[in-house]
């Protein structure tokens, strides 16, 4: 419930246009932006799913056909968030995709991956981990969902 206040919270309405033409234009890159990765990993989770499978955690039911799948969330995922329709159920569904997908981001770092299989550092594991709430967050700003951090503070201050 604390969630879901802080989301309607979330929704303040601009003090003025600057400030709604600013969360506007941010709002649009974080958009494009956040639509091209989920697209750009769409197409590599269909064209080399193989790469896939070993990151994938072993209690993934079908796991090949679940990337395929997941490549296919990706792609339509990134396609509704360019619409004006579909884009909160998209910002919506590609926060809660990233949630999912966590535990196979979990997997890849701690290892569990067959002998001779690239083994990335933690130059690329920790901020990879640190950064999936912000990718939750993306989703959601860029769907419309919430406006934070460009929403006006409730104090009256910029």
């Amino acid at each position: 419930m604390t969630f879901l206040r802080a989301l309607a919270a979330s929704r303040i309405a601009p003090i003025d246009k600057a400030d709604g033409i600013r969360r506007t234009r941010a709002r649009a890159a974080a958009r494009g932006l956040l639509a091209a990765i989920y697209l750009a990993a769409g197409i590599l989770h269909l064209a080399i799913p193989d790469t896939f499978l070993m990151i994938t955690p072993d209690w993934v039911p079908f796991p090949r056909e679940m990337i395929l799948a997941t490549g296919l969330c990706e792609i339509a995922g990134a396609i509704a968030l360019m619409t004006t329709r579909l884009r909160r159920a998209a910002g919506y569904a590609l926060a809660l995709y990233s949630i999912c997908v966590f535990p196979g981001n979990i997997k890849h770092a701690f290892g569990g991956l067959p002998p001779g299989a690239a083994h990335l550092g933690w130059w690329y594991h920790a901020p990879r981990l640190a950064f999936q709430p912000v990718l939750v967050w993306w989703a959601l700003f860029a769907g419309e969902i919430v406006n934070r951090p460009f929403a006006p503070r409730r104090d009256g201050g910029s």
